[in-house]
């Protein structure tokens, strides 16, 4: 009885690193974190490498994480691993100063900048907290301080993510973005709040040049808010060339990242998704968000 067991469980990890062989989730947390995580971020290399996946984007809301990609690639070689930096209070807001000096880091493995997430504008009034915030812009333009980050952004060769601004901002961003010679951009979690964004901001988003990212998190646990027809819907509206699928797991109680986005590409299957339409937005996007090679 225990052979066929083993075979069994043999198969089903071999199916789920096929599933995976190539794969960049491009929105990852991990230990160190200031909140409970479910791994850290050696620990999730090393399963990642495992399952076949291409690479990870460490993301920390409040710590910039190109130090810890560049620690963890020593540790774990045969996968490739990018940190970043979001523009929350902790490290000044919209902060160039910030920015320029992860350029500086040793391996050159910050490559994201994500705009303001938790203390963003929006996302502190969609909460209606009353705390601090950091504003990306004023009457309908964006802050000059944001246009310095732009074009940081754009001289380093980086990938703009847009947070948790607000669908306006968000296309905003994407314009004057593009104007400054940005060529990545990426709408964090698009159609989930405190973005919100419609099918036709999405398409207008597509059409200035960005990806909208789909995350398996709000398809489960307390962060729920979608099912898997609603994205199948709104990736076909906008079409799986401009859209990244990934995990945005991390969170102590949920499936571990790949885990989630095995489950989540068999959910997308099961709505009539193809396996090349889940290659796109799982592999070939990331890969060229990030400025990599095909493979």
């Amino acid at each position: 009885m225990l052979k066929p067991l083993l075979a069994v469980l043999f198969a089903t990890v071999m199916l789920h690193s096929q599933d995976l062989k190539g794969v960049i989730d491009i929105h990852a947390h991990s230990d160190p974190d200031d909140r409970p995580r479910s791994i850290d971020s050696i620990d999730l290399a090393k399963l990642a490498r495992e399952h076949g996946m291409r690479g990870l984007v460490l993301k920390n809301h409040y710590e910039p994480t190109e130090s810890v990609a560049y620690l963890v690639r020593k540790v774990v070689p045969g996968i490739e691993l990018f940190g970043g930096i979001a523009l929350n209070r902790t490290v000044g807001g919209i902060n160039p100063a910030a920015v320029e000096r992860m350029t500086r880091v040793k391996g050159g493995w910050g490559r994201v900048v994500w705009m303001p997430t938790f203390d963003a504008e929006n996302q502190v009034r969609f909460s209606k907290e009353t705390r601090p915030f950091v504003s990306v812009s004023r009457n309908g333009k964006l802050l000059p301080e944001v246009h310095e980050v732009l074009q940081l952004i754009a001289q380093n060769k980086l990938v703009l993510a847009t947070g948790h601004s607000s669908p306006a901002e968000d296309l905003l961003l994407i314009r004057d973005a593009k104007r400054a010679g940005v060529d990545h951009i990426v709408v964090t979690h698009a159609m989930l709040p405190p973005v919100g964004m419609d099918l036709d901001q999405m398409r207008e988003a597509a059409r200035l040049g960005a990806y909208l990212e789909f995350v398996y998190n709000a398809l489960i646990g307390p962060n729920k808010v979608f099912d898997a027809p609603e994205y199948a819907r709104a990736i076909r509206a906008v079409g799986p060339e401009y859209c990244i699928l990934s995990s945005d797991l991390g969170q102590a109680g949920n499936p571990l990242h790949t885990d989630g986005l095995v489950a989540f590409f068999a959910a997308l299957r099961s709505q009539g998704l193809s396996e090349s339409e889940i290659d796109q937005m799982s592999k070939i996007n990331p890969a060229k968000l990030l400025g990599l090679k095909a493979q």
